[in-house]
């Protein structure tokens, strides 16, 4: 947990998280101990789920965190970047992206654009999250068609959810990189055992990012800027600020609590050498619950949240484009009380945003977007060894285009509505005490989005013409899991196939035309990509273990392994589908004596040549990467020093999940400094 003083108790893990998807949250564990078995933290209080999860909380966020959220995700199973320099980047899981993976805060979405666009950052540090809960497969069943491809669950106690004694805090200082961060952050908790209150605040500078050589690859097109300066990202620096205030009433029942939090930055384009983004969001959450209810429900639970949203991009120094969006997201879940052998779950769900993006270089138009839900989730201990799970979601979604007049969005003249229905089932069958199988299979659906139906124009930020089809019909899939879990206490993993079949796939797709600014065919032009409905197939292998080595008088040691291998095709013309990342595969030896721990990490990403006709592909890289880190205490403070280096043997890394491969490489050989302290 990057800045956590605070810690749930066992019994109370299923509370803090509504009906999302995984985890056990333990105190913070040393380097080489084993993780505990991750469970999920729905109300049901399963102590397994059957869909793929990850938890990265703790020593291991820490090391992780970076200054946008899909770099500090990039090395988990299943889990690759969008990356647009260190200014922003979204999580790609299992090559789906944009608005298949749901983004949510302690479980309730906060309205951005990052969806919209790669260059459009997530409104979040890392450095204020406690944990990452990570959903890999369909959970369009909890939180909408939105999470076709998963979710992205962060949780921040911003909102304390259990009574807090005293006062606790924490504080991080860090410096180094290859774009030369330069972060603090701080926290502070306190309560009297009724009323509980929390406060952070946060600070991240950055310069242009250290690359090896020439930031152009032999496949970028020929720049005005040539190749820019050698051994820098040119106009990648920026910076990010933000801080929140919370407060809750607890009883022994329940609790009730309000939050403000705040995030503004100002970072490049690295697409673009003279385009900046501002970015600032306003997010107001509420979130309550009551417990040991008497009648047909045992509990339930309030969560609800409005956010304001706008970021201009500044080209030259003036504004060409505004991008603005509010609205709101409530859910209530309701717990129901027992039925023979069946427990449940029912709930309902309700968003509105409204979008507006204004100026000349506008490339979609104002749209309003309201959306409600009704979904149900039952589980069934039908033996000893097998545990079953069902569930459905019904979601009825109307998208309400104003071109204003503007003749690029024609398409925008009337409203669209969809109705879109998921259903989903689970089963976790205990083979042996060692061994277990886990599989899913799902049904999904998914409403196209504004900017799918009715993009059109250049998009200057990311230096592309993208282009919507209003007449785009809801996205299908069916969907599969099938994992092999072991846990002896020496060796804990899973290995685990994939399978998604997509009857209507909307892709980001490149036409191989480029098109001026007036949507004519133009040699000097962007490269124009449309949103399509094709048939797709998405299939993958995710596996992982972690290998107790032993202890001795030189200390504890532990191996950590990973890889995962993602395929997509467009069954429409047999290519490949664009932006999926390569075979990776992931290794870590860990290191822990009294006080000290350090961990030498060695990465490998293939080389990605299965890319349609008009697109380039990637070279393979290997990294290497290295940490150690000091505890001691002073007074009843605890404090942890550590160093980190990655990329230590200074290679070009393409990643082939990101738009801008072939002008953006990733950072160079980097060491960062830090400081992190818990009282």
């Amino acid at each position: 947990m990057s800045l956590s003083a605070h810690h749930p108790s066992r019994s109370l893990l299923w509370r803090l998280s509504p009906l999302s998807a995984a985890l056990l949250i333990a105190t913070q564990a040393h380097a080489v101990e084993l993780p505990q078995q991750v469970i999920t933290a729905n109300p049901l209080g399963s102590t397994e789920l059957a869909a793929p999860t990850t938890v990265v909380e703790g020593d291991s966020l820490t090391l992780a965190q970076k200054g946008s959220l899909g770099e500090t995700l990039n090395n988990q199973p299943g889990v690759s970047s969008s990356y647009f320099g260190p200014g922003a980047s979204r999580p790609v899981i299992r090559g789906l992206d944009g608005d298949r993976i749901r983004i949510l805060r302690n479980g309730v979405g906060a309205l951005d654009a990052s969806s919209l666009s790669y260059d459009h950052a997530v409104p979040l540090d890392p450095v204020n999250v406690e944990r990452i809960e990570i959903v890999r497969g369909p959970a369009a069943l909890l939180y909408g068609g939105n999470a076709i491809g998963g979710v992205i669950n962060s949780f921040d106690n911003r909102i304390p959810t259990e009574a807090i004694e005293g006062i606790h805090g924490a504080g991080e200082l860090r410096y180094g990189g290859a774009d030369t961060t330069r972060s603090s952050a701080g926290k502070l908790e306190a309560g009297n055992g009724t009323f509980a209150l929390h406060l952070d605040a946060n600070s991240r500078q950055f310069n242009d990012l250290k690359i090896p050589g020439y930031a152009r690859s032999r496949h970028a097109p020929e720049s005005e800027d040539g190749n820019g300066k050698k051994g820098r990202l040119g106009n990648s620096d920026g910076r990010q600020d933000g801080g929140a205030i919370g407060g809750s009433y607890t009883w022994d029942d329940g609790y009730a609590g309000l939050s403000y939090s705040n995030y503004d930055s100002n970072y490049g384009s690295p697409a673009e050498q003279d385009v900046r983004i501002r970015m600032k969001q306003d997010h107001y959450a509420f979130a309550s619950e009551l417990r040991n209810l008497q009648g047909p429900f045992s509990s339930l639970k309030f969560n609800a949240g409005y956010t304001d949203y706008e970021h201009r991009e500044i080209e030259g120094g003036e504004t060409g484009t505004t991008f603005k969006n509010k609205g709101y997201e409530a859910r209530v879940e309701a717990r129901h009380l027992p039925i023979g052998p069946l427990e449940g779950v029912v709930g309902a769900q309700f968003n509105r945003n409204e979008f507006s993006a204004l100026g000349e270089e506008a490339f979609v138009p104002k749209t309003d977007t309201n959306s409600g839900a009704l979904f149900i989730l039952e589980e069934l201990q039908a033996t000893d060894r097998l545990k079953l799970s069902l569930g459905g979601r019904l979601e009825h979604t109307v998208v309400d285009p104003d071109g204003k007049g503007n003749e690029r969005f024609a398409q925008a003249d009337k409203s669209s509505s969809f109705t879109a229905g998921s259903l989903s089932s689970g089963a976790v069958y205990t083979l042996t005490p060692v061994w277990s199988l886990a599989a899913t299979l799902g049904y999904t659906e998914r409403a196209p989005t504004f900017y799918e139906l009715y993009a059109n124009g250049a998009h200057v930020a990311t230096g592309t013409y993208e282009v919507g089809n209003a007449k785009l019909s809801k996205e299908k899939a069916v969907s599969s899991d099938l994992a092999l879990r072991f846990d002896n206490g020496v060796h804990k993993g899973s290995v685990g196939v994939f399978y998604s079949h997509f009857s209507n796939y909307i892709g980001l797709l490149g036409t191989g035309r480029t098109l001026n600014d007036e949507g004519e065919e133009d040699l000097s032009g962007h490269p124009e990509y449309t949103y399509s409905g094709v048939r797709a197939r998405f299939t993958g292998i995710e596996a992982q273990d972690r290998w107790t080595l032993g202890e001795n008088a030189y200390g504890k040691f532990a191996l950590e392994l990973s890889g995962d291998y993602t395929r997509a095709k467009n069954l429409d013309n047999g290519q490949d589908l664009p932006r999926i990342a390569p075979l990776r595969l992931n290794s870590g030896l860990l290191w822990e004596l009294d006080r000290w721990q350090a961990r030498l990490d060695v990465q490998h990403a293939a080389s990605q040549g299965r890319v349609p006709d008009n697109e380039s592909g990637t070279d393979g890289y290997t990294t290497l990467g290295a940490s150690a880190g000091y505890r001691f205490d002073i007074g009843s403070s605890q404090w942890l020093a550590f160093v980190k280096g990655e990329n230590l043997t200074n290679q070009t890394v393409r990643y082939a999940s990101s738009i801008l491969r072939d002008i953006a490489p990733a950072a160079g050989r980097s060491v960062e400094v830090g400081l992190r302290t818990t009282f």
